[in-house]
């Protein structure tokens, strides 16, 4: 149920939703916290719809702070999603107009819900600085989103230098795939320490940065960050080790290929994700994100000048990444059956 409040007020959208929830039974005591959006007015549907679908997994309370045009008298216009049209929530949307669309914090207030986390998200553009912004100074967790942003990685150095305990951005969501499987591989015996290693990815991809990062984090080794396409996202990773080296290359959208030494090539589904579901990741947790904050101070700073080394196409980088492995199969079937012994004749 879709319910449009033009030209109201906040007390009026507070009664209307009371009335509303006594009428559906869409029970505030079940949300498990608020989930404040700021964004612009022209894309406050689409991001409504991306919300709605991660409050499936997480009951909550969304309120979409939509600005518009700052000229003109103080307007709200006000909307209310529940039931159906609200997934596992319940949907407060106000259009600001005036002088009212800087002081968004203003109308969140009133509905945020008792006794609840507060989590703040902006999908398109993000603050400056999240630690003097009203809004996030009142949310436990701040979410921001990197890839909306026309310089990416100017973005993430900012993000790095105004961190505090309770920011995450979905560019570092969109990598928990990835991070898992190279994680898996290296678990595996022989238990070799990685010497270098390389990503690949597209250049307006901060996730991209933040594999990266978190390679030069964890394994504290010379980590390059090579540069495809734009568009294409993280094409691939390189770890090399003594006995050979660890290959993932995802040249589409779906599904990668894993090469290691000793083991048979695996292809492997590897998505890209999309917004709800990196959306959800975030409500999932509330605390800390100390990986991210690691990867931040350190890891981005450790990749220094070798990001952008070299500028591969998606498609040749997916190439040389697959002419490498077989070469270096054909090596290791050449050794063997060098040290193999000869048999009668």
């Amino acid at each position: 149920m879709i319910i449009d409040l033009p030209a109201t007020s906040t007390a009026a959208i507070s009664k209307r939703l009371v009335g509303l929830r006594n009428e559906v039974g869409a029970l505030a005591l079940g949300r498990v916290l608020t989930l404040v959006v700021v964004v612009h007015d022209d894309a406050a549907d689409e991001v409504v719809e991306v919300a709605t679908l991660a409050s499936r997994q997480h009951p909550c309370r969304i309120v979409v702070v939509a600005a518009g045009t700052k000229r003109g008298a103080n307007r709200i216009d006000g909307q209310i999603r529940v039931g159906g049209d609200a997934g596992a929530s319940e949907v407060v949307v106000m259009r600001l107009f005036g002088p009212l669309a800087g002081h968004g914090q203003s109308v969140v207030t009133p509905f945020l819900l008792a006794d609840s986390p507060v989590v703040a998200w902006w999908p398109r553009d993000a603050p400056a600085d999240l630690r003097a912004d009203p809004i996030a100074a009142m949310a436990q967790r701040r979410i921001t989103d990197a890839a909306e942003s026309p310089r990416p990685a100017a973005m993430l150095t900012r993000l790095a230098k105004t961190y505090r305990p309770g920011d995450t951005d979905l560019a570092w969501s969109r990598v928990t795939l990835w991070r898992g499987l190279l994680a898996a591989a290296l678990d595996g015996p022989p238990h070799e320490q990685v010497t270098a290693a390389a990503v690949s990815g597209a250049a307006d991809s901060p996730s991209t940065d933040l594999l990266a990062a978190w390679l030069a984090a964890s394994l504290r080794v010379p980590v390059t960050r090579n540069t495809t396409l734009r568009g294409s996202g993280i094409c691939s990773v390189h770890l090399q080790r003594a006995s050979g080296p660890i290959d993932l290359v995802r040249p589409g959208d779906f599904v990668a290929t894993m090469t290691q030494p000793g083991q048979p090539e695996r292809r492997i589904s590897l998505r890209r994700r999309g917004d709800a579901e990196c959306l959800a990741d975030e409500l999932r947790r509330l605390d800390a994100d100390e990986i991210y904050a690691t990867v931040l101070r350190t890891g981005l700073p450790a990749l220094g000048g070798l990001r952008g080394a070299t500028r591969l196409s998606a498609v040749s980088q997916a190439k040389r990444e697959t002419e490498r492995q077989r070469r270096n199969q054909s090596t290791q079937l050449a050794a063997k059956v060098r040290a193999a012994p000869a048999g009668r004749s």
